[in-house]
């Protein structure tokens, strides 16, 4: 999975706890992916394609080509 170009957002881990009965019975690495597009944005006044997050997109970091 590809990173964010603009804000630099990777994979992110964690920890899943999987809790049965009151207890915690298992714990196992979880990936959480942002949510990354494949857009064309200009960039110094040329057209180009990069990897942008949602987030970078609704803030207006970017401007769409």
């Amino acid at each position: 999975m590809a990173k964010c170009d603009i804000c630099s957002k990777d994979i992110s881990f964690g920890r899943k706890i999987s809790i049965t009965r009151s207890q915690v019975s298992r714990r196992a690495l979880a990936q959480q992916k942002p949510n990354v597009r494949k857009v064309r944005v200009i960039d110094n006044g040329t057209p180009k394609t990069m990897h942008v997050c949602s987030r970078c997109l609704r803030s207006g970091k970017v401007e769409r080509a």
